[in-house]
C-alpha cells in the first residue's frame, strides 16, 4: 500500500509539473505596441448621416415579393447625395438593381484587391413592440448618448462608416496603392441570394482574387468573454452553417369536442420538444479552440492553468462557455424553434400542425448529417420533415496566422488599444459565406465597442449604437485601408 500512494503522489506531482510547465509556455498571441491609427475629423454632420439612413425603412423580408423596394431606390439616392466624392471617382455597378459594388482602383493592378462588405437592409419590426422601443425605430433619433433605430448596429453603421473614412481619404487626396472593393447588399437579412451571391458569382467570373475579405460579424465585447474581464475584439474567422427543418403532422380534424389522443398539434409539439431534450454535442473544435488560443495568455491565472491545458479540462472549459447562450452556441449545432403554424378557429382540430425549426451548424458537421440526427431523434412517422431553401453549410476556416489577419489585428490595436484581439466562429451568418470562393482570408468584424445587453438588441428592442463609438468606425476603416497597401 505505502509503494501505491507513493507512486501515486509520484503521478500527481508530474502532472501538476505538466501542467505547470504547459502554462508558463504559453505564447501570447497579443501584438506589441502598436502605434494609435491617424486621427480622422469626424463632424457631427456623419453621425446626422447615418441617421438620415436610419430613417429609411429598407427592410427586408423573407418573401421578396413582399419587399418595398422602393426604400431601396431612396436609400441609394440619399448615398449619392450623402457621399458626392465617393460617387464621383469611384466605379458603382448595380445588382439586381440595389445590390451596390464600388470600385476604387490601386495604382498597382498588379496587387490582389482588398475587399469590404456591409449590407444596408434591416429586418422588421415585430407588430405590437414599437411602443417598446425608448425611440421610433425608424426615427433616427439620438437620446443618452445613444442613437436609436434599425441599422444603427445591422449593418447600416458599417456601410455609412466606410463610406466615411473614403469620402474623407479622397478629400485628403489618398490614393490607394491596391485597389479597394465596396460591396453593399440588400437582402443579407434574407440570405443574400439577389445582393452578395450575385456580386460574388460576378467577381469570380471576372477571375477576381482578394487579398482579404472583411464583413460584419464580430465586434469590441466590452464586458468580456469566457472569464476574460476586459474588452475583448473578437474577430470571425468562419461562420456556422444555416439550416431550417419544418416539421408536419396530419391528424384527422374535426370537432374540439371529441379529440383523439394526440392531435396533430400535439404530434409536432412532442417532436419540438424531443429536439430541445437532446441538444448536440459540444466540441472545442468547431472553432473556440482558436479562441482559446489567443485567450489563454491573458485570462487570470487560475483560468490560464485551465486553458493550458485542454487535453484535461476540456469539460470544464465548456462549463464555461455553456454558462450564457452566446457561449454554449460556439459549442454546437444549435436548435431553436421559431415558427408554430396550426389551427383557425377554437372549437376545430387542424388537420395540419407546422413546427419551423432553424439550426445553426458548427463547423464539422453538415446539412444531410444534422437532418439523419433529427429524424433519429424525433423517431415518428407521423413527422414529416422538409429542409427549406438556403441550407447552407458552415464555412471553412480563414487562418488567424495569415499575414493579412496579422494586418487586421494591428489596425484593431491601433483604434481600441486596450483590447485583447482573438479569432471565433460567428454563430450567425453573414455575407461573407458568398465571397469565400474569393479569398482564403475571409474575416468579419465592426468595429463597434458593445456590451451584452447592447448585442441583444440587435434583432430585438432599442437597438442602438452609442454616439461616441461611430467616429472610431470611421476611423479604423481609414486606417485599414492605409494599412492594406
Amino acid at each position: 500500500m505505502r509503494f501505491f500512494l507513493r507512486l501515486l503522489g509520484l503521478g500527481v506531482l508530474l502532472l501538476l509539473v505538466v501542467l505547470v510547465v504547459n502554462t508558463l509556455r504559453l505564447p501570447s498571441h497579443q501584438l506589441g505596441a502598436v502605434p494609435a491609427a491617424p486621427a480622422v475629423p469626424v463632424a457631427d454632420s456623419a453621425l446626422a448621416r447615418l441617421a438620415g439612413a436610419v430613417r429609411i425603412p429598407t427592410v427586408s423580408t423573407t418573401d421578396f415579393a413582399q419587399t418595398d423596394t422602393a426604400q431601396f431606390g431612396r436609400f441609394g439616392r440619399y448615398l449619392r447625395q450623402a457621399f458626392p466624392q465617393v460617387f464621383a471617382q469611384l466605379k458603382l455597378e448595380k445588382f439586381n438593381q440595389y445590390g451596390l459594388l464600388f470600385t476604387w482602383p490601386g495604382t498597382n493592378p498588379a496587387l490582389k484587391p482588398v475587399l469590404l462588405l456591409g449590407h444596408y437592409d434591416v429586418v422588421p419590426v415585430l407588430p405590437g413592440t414599437a411602443g417598446k422601443w425608448a425611440r421610433p425605430p425608424f426615427a433616427g433619433a439620438q437620446a443618452d448618448g445613444y442613437l436609436y433605430g434599425r441599422g444603427t448596429l445591422d449593418d447600416k453603421a458599417s456601410v455609412l462608416a466606410q463610406l466615411e473614412s473614403v469620402e474623407y481619404l479622397l478629400g485628403t487626396g489618398y490614393k490607394p496603392t491596391r485597389t479597394v472593393l465596396l460591396a453593399f447588399g440588400q437582402d443579407e437579412e434574407s440570405s443574400g441570394q439577389r445582393g452578395a451571391r450575385v456580386i460574388s458569382a460576378e467577381l469570380a467570373r471576372r477571375g477576381t482574387r482578394c487579398e482579404y475579405v472583411l464583413d460584419e460579424g464580430g465586434l469590441v465585447k466590452t464586458d468580456g468573454v469566457a472569464g476574460l474581464k476586459k474588452a475583448v475584439a473578437l474577430v470571425g474567422i468562419s461562420e456556422k452553417g444555416y439550416l431550417t427543418l419544418e416539421l408536419t403532422a396530419t391528424g384527422q380534424g374535426g370537432h374540439s369536442s371529441m379529440p383523439p389522443a394526440q392531435t396533430s398539434i400535439g404530434a409536432v409539439a412532442a417532436a419540438v420538444v424531443k429536439l430541445e431534450q437532446h441538444s448536440f454535442p459540444a466540441r472545442l473544435e468547431g472553432g473556440d479552440d482558436h479562441l482559446l488560443d489567443y485567450l489563454a495568455s491573458e485570462v487570470p491565472l487560475g483560468l490560464r492553468l485551465v486553458f493550458a491545458n485542454r487535453w484535461l479540462f476540456g469539460g470544464i472549459i465548456k462549463k464555461i462557455l455553456a454558462a450564457t447562450p452566446s457561449g454554449n452556441a460556439t459549442l454546437r449545432t444549435t436548435i431553436a424553434p421559431t415558427i408554430f403554424r396550426a389551427g383557425a378557429k377554437d372549437n376545430v382540430l387542424p388537420i395540419d400542425a407546422t413546427a419551423t425549426v432553424n439550426f445553426r451548424l458548427l463547423l464539422g458537421d453538415s446539412v444531410a448529417g444534422v437532418v439523419r440526427e433529427v429524424c433519429r431523434i424525433i423517431d415518428d412517422e407521423k413527422i414529416s420533415i422538409k429542409v427549406l431553401p438556403n441550407a447552407s453549410a458552415p464555412s471553412p476556416i480563414s487562418d488567424p496566422a495569415a499575414p493579412a489577419f496579422q494586418r487586421l489585428h494591428r489596425t484593431i490595436r491601433s483604434v481600441f488599444p486596450a483590447a485583447i484581439v482573438a479569432p471565433y466562429v460567428v454563430v450567425g451568418t453573414t455575407d461573407a459565406r458568398q465571397y469565400a470562393a474569393l479569398s482564403p482570408n475571409v474575416y468579419r468584424f465592426l468595429p463597434a465597442q458593445m456590451n451584452q445587453e447592447a448585442i441583444e438588441s440587435m434583432h430585438g428592442n432599442n437597438e442602438r449604437m452609442p454616439v461616441a463609438n461611430y467616429p472610431k468606425m470611421v476611423q479604423f476603416y481609414a486606417a485599414l485601408i492605409r494599412n492594406s497597401q
